[in-house]
């Protein structure tokens, strides 16, 4: 599977390894990098369902699920 974070959407970017400085001076031999996103892998109960919804996501997603609440962030991301 793809490495996304289930409520937010947030994917593995790629991208240079050298600072714009340092790319204007230098010959940038290195290629390109990816960085992923901090995704854990979560088992969230869900009061108004009864039920516990397994969910991959990342930090934030995990921190806006905390604000605003498990079901009506999952209910959004439609993963209920």
């Amino acid at each position: 599977m793809a490495k996304q974070c289930d409520i937010t959407g947030k994917k593995t970017q790629i991208g240079g390894k050298y600072s714009n400085r340092t790319r204007a001076t230098q010959f940038n031999p290195s290629g390109k990098t990816k960085r992923a996103p901090n995704l854990q892998k979560k088992r969230i109960y869900v009061a108004e369902i009864g039920k516990t919804v397994t969910v991959k996501a990342s930090t934030k997603g995990l921190r806006t699920i905390a604000k605003n609440g498990a079901y009506k962030t999952l209910k959004e991301a439609k993963l209920i």
